[in-house]
């Protein structure tokens, strides 16, 4: 079963600084640029512990990790970052504007603690393979600093909606903390400390299976550390803090769930030839394309290739746009044939796998199209990604890259049954937009974890 639990986090007091002037996106989306940003906005911005600068001089015993964990001491010494008083679950609203779109939503979810299992337990299951690079840098941090600043992305599935109407409670009694990210999106919170609502969501969500939408490399390292307290200690204290991780739980159902695509851009193949390319995919695909002269048909023929690429006739269908095809530049969609036999042509893929147009782009475009192995793709010699389709068209009109492969989100059914089912998706298949911020909460690594109940509470008074 799900074990939820309550938690007094640590964080910034907004009496003493901005909250946008602090928190940051999560470590992995951090740029060079982004962290010079951070760094610049606050002597207490929280990228000094997410992702701090490195040293040349760097030591075991003075590095980017010992002196992010000597500034979390420091903020807490100085009441910068403050602890709750009494064990609380967080409400966490995001309110945004879709990428590329006007449809603005608003995705509701809530902060606790999720008991850290293996996934052969059956209630956390993950949808994509970790690297080894980013899990031991992570657990580096996490040795020396004993926090999580970062927050695992939870689905949970709960068609009812009973949960998302006891959060909405919440947000309509009492004002939230709010601040506005860089990226234009709204983040509100509601701290909730009432063990009547904290029984509540616990119940609701005993029963449910956890699905890993962002964070994989966090739960994994999370898990690592726990092994080696336990290993430490000789014994496995059921309540120990270092049993559990902090996560963000949304609903599979929630209106403002979002999953955009990735895009591929492909580079430095020799001997690159379109129209060679083209023909060794028919057995595979029926092509359309949508040529045009100048500025003006290019904005039609996008415009026509961008509303069949979405609307999919249908039809399985990946977009293309090559640097030339023929003397004229044009988009194309490749459709997958309707008796392509997909069993015989994928495998070792399993039936739900196959759904998958990003497994098609790999397997079939890139491996069979154009001889880019799986390990190619893993080393990114001749693959780079791109989330917004103009950022990626316009990297081969400036001849950056030799060929863009345009996909569709992959929906939350899917990433659901393939996680469910023990399977993985392909590396950068989900993009859930937006990113969790760090340092809304912290979750330190101490003692043993309160779980109040209505019960204890009624004990206590």
């Amino acid at each position: 079963m799900a074990d939820i639990q309550s938690f007094r986090a640590f964080r910034f007091d907004p009496n003493r600084v901005a909250l946008q002037d602090v928190l940051t996106q999560p470590y992995d989306k951090i740029t060079p640029a982004m962290q010079e940003r951070y760094y610049a906005a606050s002597p207490y911005n929280l990228i000094a512990i997410e992702k701090g600068r490195v040293s040349p001089a760097d030591s075991a015993e003075h590095s980017v990790y010992t002196r992010a964990a000597a500034k979390l001491r420091e903020w807490i010494a100085e009441k910068i970052v403050v602890q709750d008083t009494e064990p609380s679950i967080y409400v966490y609203s995001q309110e945004f504007l879709v990428p590329g779109t006007k449809d603005r939503r608003i995705r509701m979810g809530f902060i606790a603690l999720v008991r850290l299992q293996d996934y052969a337990d059956g209630v956390v299951f993950r949808h994509e393979r970790t690297l080894s690079a980013p899990k031991a840098d992570r657990i580096e941090l996490l040795r020396q600093t004993r926090a999580q600043t970062g927050q695992l992305f939870l689905l949970y599935d709960d068609s009812s909606l009973q949960i998302d109407r006891s959060l909405e409670e919440v947000c309509r009694a009492a004002k939230p903390l709010e601040m506005t990210d860089e990226y234009g999106v709204v983040h509100r919170l509601w701290p909730v400390s009432d063990p009547a609502f904290i029984d509540r969501i616990r119940n609701a969500m005993a029963p449910q299976k956890l699905i890993i939408a962002d964070g994989h490399h966090r739960y994994e390292t999370a898990l690592h550390l726990r092994n080696e307290f336990r290993e430490r200690a000789g014994q496995i204290d059921p309540l120990a803090a270092s049993e559990f991780a902090m996560a963000t739980f949304v609903n599979a159902h929630s209106a403002g769930l979002v999953i955009l695509p990735t895009h591929r851009l492909v580079a430095n193949l020799a001997n690159f030839d379109f129209e060679r390319f083209r023909k060794s995919l028919q057995p595979y695909f029926d092509w359309y394309s949508y040529p045009f002269e100048n500025d003006e048909s290019r904005a039609a023929a996008h415009a026509e290739f961008v509303k069949d690429f979405s609307g999919h006739h249908g039809r399985r269908g990946i977009g293309v746009y090559p640097t030339a095809a023929e003397g004229a530049k044009a988009f194309y969609l490749f459709m997958l044939r309707r008796n392509a036999d997909l069993e015989s042509l994928l495998p070792d893929q399993t039936e739900a796998q196959r759904t998958l147009d990003v497994v098609l782009l790999h397997r079939l475009i890139l491996e069979k199209g154009l001889g880019i192995t799986a390990e190619a793709v893993a080393s990114e010699k001749n693959i780079t990604y791109e989330r917004e389709m103009d950022t990626a068209l316009a990297a081969v009109d400036s001849e950056k890259a030799q060929i863009a492969l345009l996909l569709n989100p992959v929906r939350i059914q899917q990433v659901a049954e393939i996680a469910l089912g023990s399977d993985v998706l392909p590396q950068k298949s989900t993009d859930f937009y937006p990113k969790l911020l760090s340092g809304i909460a912290i979750y330190r690594l101490e003692g043993r974890v309160d779980a109040p109940t209505v019960e204890a509470a009624a004990a206590r008074n």
